[in-house]
Order: C-alpha cells, then sequence, then structure tokens
C-alpha cells in the first residue's frame, strides 16, 4: 500500500486533501475566534462618576453603554410630583422607593426620576416624601449623584390591590403622574441617588454584573469544520485503499486468464 500512496497521482492527491484540510482547520479557528470575541467583556469603569450631560439624550433609549453608571447631574426638582415604587429590595429586603421629578438643566432639557432613598415600611417613605415635597424650592438647582439605570416596564397591579400601586420604576408611568407634564422631552432612564433623604436609608445600588458566555454554536460549527478536515484526509485514504485492493482483484484475474489459456486439452493421441 505505501508504493501506491507514494506514486505521483497520489501524492498530489494527498496534497490536495491536505489543502483542503487546512482549509477548514482554518475555518475552525475563525469560529473559536468568534465565540472568544464575543465572550469578551468591555470593562467599563462605571463607579467612575460622570457628567450626565453627553450620557443620555431625551425621549430615546438608554444606551447599554450608559447602564449603571455612576453620574452627576444638576437641575430642578418638582414638588407634588413624587410617588412611592413599593417592592424595592434592598439588601433582599423588600420595602418602598419615594420617586421624585428632576428637570434636568446642566444638559438637553428633559424630566428625570431620582430614587431619594429606601424605607422598609410605607408610611416611612410616604412621609419622607411629603416632607422632601414640602421642602422644594421649584427655582434651586441642585446636584444629585448616583446610579443611572434604564426604565423599567410597567407591571399591572394584582386583581383586588391598589390600581395605583407601582412596583417600577417606569417612565412611561411616571410621566402620566407628573402635573402638566404633556408632550415635553423626558429621559427614558432614572437615578437612584447616593446619599438619601432624610428619613430614609441608602439604596443599595452594586455595580452591574457583567457575566460572560462563549457563544456554544461558533463552538459547534468549529467542531464541525474540524471533523470535515479529518474527512479530507480519511477520504483520500480509503481511495488509496480501493486502488490497491483494485489492483490486487486485477492481478488476481489476470494470473487466472494466464493460466486457463496455457492449459492443455486432454484427449486421447493419436496413431502415428
Amino acid at each position: 500500500m505505501l508504493k501506491m500512496m507514494l506514486r505521483p497521482r497520489w501524492v498530489l492527491a494527498l496534497l490536495l486533501a491536505l489543502g483542503i484540510a487546512a482549509a477548514f482547520a482554518a475555518l475552525g479557528q475563525w469560529q473559536v475566534e468568534r465565540a472568544v470575541v464575543q465572550a469578551t467583556v468591555e470593562e467599563r469603569p462605571t463607579e467612575d462618576i460622570r457628567p450626565f450631560s453627553g450620557l443620555a439624550v431625551p425621549d430615546k433609549p438608554t444606551e447599554q453603554s450608559a447602564t449603571g453608571q455612576m453620574v452627576e447631574v444638576s437641575g430642578t426638582f418638582v414638588p407634588g410630583d413624587t410617588v412611592l415604587v413599593e417592592g424595592r429590595l434592598n439588601d433582599g429586603v423588600a420595602g418602598f422607593w419615594p420617586v421624585a421629578h428632576l428637570e434636568v438643566t446642566d444638559g438637553p432639557a428633559g424630566g428625570l426620576p431620582v430614587a431619594l432613598g429606601w424605607a422598609a415600611d410605607e408610611q416611612t417613605a410616604r412621609d419622607a416624601a411629603d416632607r422632601f415635597d414640602a421642602g422644594v424650592a421649584p427655582t434651586e438647582v441642585v446636584t444629585v449623584t448616583g446610579r443611572f439605570l434604564p426604565s423599567e416596564a410597567p407591571v399591572v397591579p394584582d386583581e383586588g390591590g391598589d390600581p395605583f400601586a407601582m412596583t417600577t420604576v417606569a417612565v412611561a408611568q411616571l410621566i402620566n403622574l407628573w402635573a402638566d407634564y404633556d408632550d415635553r422631552p423626558v429621559y427614558f432612564g432614572y437615578v437612584t441617588s447616593a446619599e438619601p433623604v432624610v428619613g430614609l436609608d441608602a439604596i443599595s445600588s452594586p455595580p452591574p454584573e457583567q457575566s460572560v458566555e462563549l457563544n456554544w454554536l461558533n463552538i459547534f460549527y468549529a467542531v464541525e469544520w474540524v471533523v470535515f478536515a479529518g474527512f479530507a484526509v480519511y477520504l483520500w485514504y480509503r481511495l488509496v485503499r480501493d486502488a490497491v485492493e483494485r489492483e490486487r482483484e486485477e492481478a488476481a484475474e489476470a494470473e487466472a486468464d494466464s493460466g486457463a489459456g496455457r492449459t492443455e486439452p486432454v484427449g486421447p493421441k493419436a496413431d502415428s
């Protein structure tokens, strides 16, 4: 079989098979690289406080690059627009957030919800919200530092529950509760204040978790290309083996035919 492999036609066929296998292997490597690139997490300095201006745009969705970023934003609070959001967890304990209405002044004008702090019971949260609204000066510009998060989806209250209860910081729902807020710009995100107002606890707002997962579909494709590369070499080997067996069969048939041609007929000898 080795002699058959060393014949020029089969050497050329081997080179062709190796070339095809190399191409398949390169495609497999490319698929692995794509899986690794897609799993690479770009580290963002979310804990570095950035100016809010330029991070988000009113009436536009919150970009991924802005999600979870610590920001500093200036504006004026609107008294009377503070609402309670229930079911907010603080280190695993459910409670309430008073969420106020801030009109941004250090960037494109627009309404921005600000969570003022956390309380374990509703009455404490409501008292803090009332005190906050009573002390707000509508023209006083204040600066808030906190984490910027995207707007949440509205949730329909349970049947039999308070139809006005809010369990998410949903901007689309808040603008219907803010007084005289028709057709005005609004940011589709909110800020959890790092410094709580009097009577509330600080909101537990850890940095966003960045999970990494390989793209297993790309890994599967990479394995497929490796299998194809091996099959290309195996196919060459099978073709060589078939050629060897075919030559052996042809040689055996030729030997059988030549043996039959040399056989003399059997019969009585003629008299001389």
